[in-house]
């Protein structure tokens, strides 16, 4: 297992060097986030992340992500040009050595959250969600924490316009016809592709969901049964799927090699469908992670793990999700997890 954090380039206010003191951390995820999305990367701005990550330390072995364009989402006649330039992408991060992409094949929103600060009773604050408010909005008059600054009203608009009438048979028959396509060019490059489940696993505001359990993984090896097509387990985004066993999810997959990668988060359940993220301990939260962990170990997982989303604490008032404190907590928790449990399969 190979321990990573999130670093959200040069400009993130969470530094290499922050990064780098945190125990057991060998590596950084990371993109290249000013280049629009549909657009290959240019190899020097790969360099540069790639020479950065080095020079403290740090490996740059799993890019999330390279954003899937919508036209492919959508199957536009675009797609094929678009297609290509994210295959000439995947041959430039394998010059330098990347082995994982972290993507998502979410219409629109690749996640969704209606409040970004709830506080808790220890004064720390996270994100949650709540269905009631979700219904509550005008499709058409949007206003979404996190999103507001990422489409402007008619952009949104013309966004959700164009998916209408998008079944879940042509979303996927449109990831299928996307990883025809890339798979070829991975297997050549020696990187994986990782894609990320729903979050929340759930149809919203009408746009189809198709990577949410167990059933939709299956569909998806089915169809493209390459090795280097997997998943990334994501434990608080399918972790919302009150029906999704992640313990034994967890084992089932890592023992096929299809997790390339884990995200590992808890989340406490208010309902049927409401929850907030909390900290990565079993007892924060209404996830067994120590059970997921365990369930890793056992299928012989040994690839990349971060800590996911975590609470703001100590004061620290960070990216949402992202911030440094209790994320180095929950890598610090996450490796003594592992540790323990490889000891004791090693001892058995």
């Amino acid at each position: 297992m190979k321990m990573t954090f999130r670093w959200y380039g040069p400009k993130d206010s969470i530094t290499l060097r922050d990064i780098r003191q945190i125990p057991g951390m060998t590596g950084v995820v990371t993109a290249v986030y000013d280049t629009p999305v549909g657009t290959v990367w240019s190899r020097e701005s790969i360099a540069a992340l790639s020479a950065q990550c080095k020079e403290a330390g740090l490996e740059m072995e799993v890019i999330e992500s390279v954003p899937v364009h919508e036209d492919i989402k959508l199957g536009r006649p675009t797609r094929d040009g678009l297609i290509e330039n994210y295959c000439e992408t995947v041959r430039r991060l394998g010059e330098v050595g990347v082995k994982c992409i972290c993507y998502n094949f979410m219409p629109v929103f690749d996640w969704l959250r209606t409040n970004l600060h709830t506080e808790a009773a220890d004064g720390s604050n996270s994100l949650s969600y709540r269905h009631e408010e979700i219904l509550a909005l005008d499709p058409k008059h949007l206003s979404l924490p996190g999103w507001d600054e990422s489409y402007t009203p008619d952009e949104l608009q013309d966004l959700l316009a164009a998916y209408e009438g998008m079944t879940h048979e042509t979303l996927f028959g449109n990831l299928v016809y996307f990883l025809e396509r890339v798979i070829p060019v991975c297997k050549e490059a020696g990187i994986s592709m990782a894609i990320h489940p729903d979050d929340p696993p759930w149809d919203v505001f009408g746009l189809p969901r198709i990577i949410s359990c167990a059933e939709d993984y299956e569909r998806l090896f089915a169809a493209v049964p390459d090795n280097e097509n997997g998943i990334t387990f994501c434990t608080g985004s399918l972790g919302a799927g009150r029906e999704n066993d992640l313990v034994k999810m967890a084992y089932d997959y890592a023992k096929r090699g299809k997790i390339h990668f884990a995200h590992i988060r808890n989340i406490e359940y208010a309902n049927d469908l409401d929850f907030r993220e909390t900290g990565h301990l079993t007892a924060g939260g209404s996830l067994d992670i120590y059970g997921i962990v365990k369930a890793l170990v056992e299928g012989g997982f040994t690839e990349y793990v971060r800590p996911d989303h975590g609470r703001n604490i100590w004061g620290e008032d960070g990216k949402p999700g992202y911030g440094l404190f209790d994320r180095a907590l929950g890598a610090c928790y996450l490796n003594g997890l592992f540790e323990a449990i490889e000891k004791g399969e090693k001892n058995k």
